[in-house]
C-alpha cells in the first residue's frame, strides 16, 4: 500500500503525561483512505489531525453507518515499540463491516497504516507506568443520500491518544448493577459487531447505574432477559466452584481480543474455563453459597477489571470480600507484563513496530 505524507504546518505540545486520562487528547497525524464505489481503496495519507468534510446528508449521521476498533501501542523499558494481536483487531473489525454491508481494508493494510502510523507518532507515547498509546481506527460512509440502503462510498481512518494507567490510583473491585430493564443485543443483531449503535442504546442503563452508585452494568441476554452476557464495555468471566465460567460469542457478545487472551492463558495454567450460558439465578446462588470466588471483566482498557459487588434486583453479592482475588491479579500481571515486554512473550501475540 502506497501511503502519502503530509506533513503538519505545526505540531502540538505534548500533554503533561501525569494528567493524560482516557481519549483526552489526540496526536499530530491520522491515517486515512477512502473506499470508492468501482474504484476500491484509493488516496492513503498520514496527514495532520484536523476535522474531516462531509456535508448534513452524510450516511452515517442518519443510519449509523459505521464501525471501529480499539488497541494500544506500548513502549518497552528498552525502546521497543509493540503492539498486541492487531491481526485481531483487523478480522474483528472485517466482521463488523460484514454485518453492516461495509467493504474491509484487508488484514495485511489494516496492519501496515497502523504500524506505520504509531511510527511516525512514536515520540507521543507516553512511558510513565500504566500508560500507552491508544489506536482508534474508524471507518463510516460518507455519501449523501437519504435511504435505508447499503451505501459505496466510506471512509477508514485511524488516531492515536496517548492515554493514562487506568489504574492510577491502584486497582481496585467495582460495583456492578444487573439490568434487566433494557437490553444490549439479541442474536440475529449486531451485538457481535463493534458499531457505534451498540454503545449508544447502552448509554441509558450505564446512566441508570450511575445514579445508583454502581460502577457499571452487566446486561443479561435480549431474549429471556435471564442468562448473563456481558459488562458494559467488557467481557466478563466468573470463578465458580474449579472452573472460569464466561458467555459464548454466539452472536449478541463482542468477541473480545483480551477475552480470548485470557481463556489461552487460563487453559495454558491448567484451568478449566467453560463458554456456557451461566443464567442470573446460578451466579447469584454462587455468590451466596461461597461457591463465587472471583469475577473480573476483561478489555483493551483495563485489561482485567475486578468485580466486588453484584446486586440484582435487591439482592446483592459480595465477591472475595470486595478485594482483588490471588487469579485475577495473577492474569493481569501475566498479561500486561507480555504488554509491555517485561516477561516472555509464549503466545507469540506482540508485533513491533520498526
Amino acid at each position: 500500500m502506497k501511503i502519502e505524507m503530509i506533513e503538519a504546518k505545526q505540531l502540538k505540545q505534548k500533554p503533561n503525561w501525569n494528567e493524560l486520562g482516557f481519549g483526552k487528547y489526540f496526536t499530530d497525524y491520522m491515517f486515512t483512505i477512502d473506499y470508492i464505489d468501482k474504484q476500491g481503496w484509493v488516496n492513503a495519507k498520514i496527514e495532520p489531525y484536523a476535522p474531516i468534510p462531509f456535508e448534513p446528508s452524510a450516511i452515517v449521521l442518519h443510519y449509523a453507518l459505521e464501525t471501529f476498533e480499539g488497541l494500544k501501542a506500548y513502549k518497552t523499558k528498552d525502546g521497543r515499540i509493540l503492539l498486541f494481536r492487531p491481526e485481531m483487531n483487523a478480522r474483528r473489525m472485517q466482521n463488523s463491516n460484514f454485518r453492516l454491508c461495509m467493504p474491509s481494508l484487508p488484514e495485511e493494510d489494516f496492519i501496515e497504516a497502523i504500524s506505520k502510523l504509531v511510527s511516525v507518532e512514536k515520540d507521543w507515547i507516553p512511558t510513565l507506568p500504566g500508560t500507552s498509546l491508544y489506536i482508534r481506527p474508524f471507518m463510516f460512509a460518507y455519501e449523501n443520500h437519504l435511504g435505508v440502503h447499503p451505501a459505496h462510498n466510506f471512509k477508514f481512518v485511524i488516531i492515536l491518544s496517548p492515554v493514562g494507567n487506568y489504574y492510577k490510583n491502584g486497582m481496585s473491585p467495582v460495583k456492578i448493577y444487573v439490568e434487566e430493564e433494557y437490553v444490549r443485543a439479541v442474536k440475529g443483531g449486531t451485538g457481535f459487531a463493534k458499531c457505534g449503535g451498540n454503545y449508544a442504546c447502552s448509554v441509558i442503563a450505564q446512566d441508570k447505574a450511575e445514579k445508583m452508585g454502581y460502577t457499571q452494568v452487566l446486561w443479561l441476554d435480549g431474549q429471556y432477559h435471564k442468562y448473563v452476557e456481558e459488562v458494559g464495555t467488557m467481557n466478563v468471566m466468573f470463578y465458580i466452584g474449579d472452573e472460569i465460567v464466561t458467555c459464548p460469542c454466539e452472536g449478541s457478545v463482542l468477541p473480545g481480543v483480551t477475552r480470548d487472551s485470557v481463556i489461552q492463558i487460563l487453559k495454558k495454567w491448567g484451568y478449566k474455563v467453560s463458554e456456557r450460558l451461566l443464567s442470573i439465578d446460578e451466579l447469584m446462588e454462587a455468590g451466596h453459597n461461597g461457591q463465587l470466588k472471583e469475577a473480573f471483566g476483561t478489555g483493551t482498557a483495563a485489561v482485567i477489571s475486578p468485580i466486588g459487588v453484584l446486586t440484582y434486583r435487591n439482592d446483592t453479592v459480595v465477591v472475595n470480600q470486595e478485594k482483588i482475588g490471588p487469579l485475577t491479579q495473577k492474569l493481569f500481571d501475566y498479561l500486561t507484563g507480555i504488554q509491555w515486554g517485561q516477561i516472555e512473550d509464549e503466545f507469540h501475540w506482540t508485533r513491533e513496530v520498526k
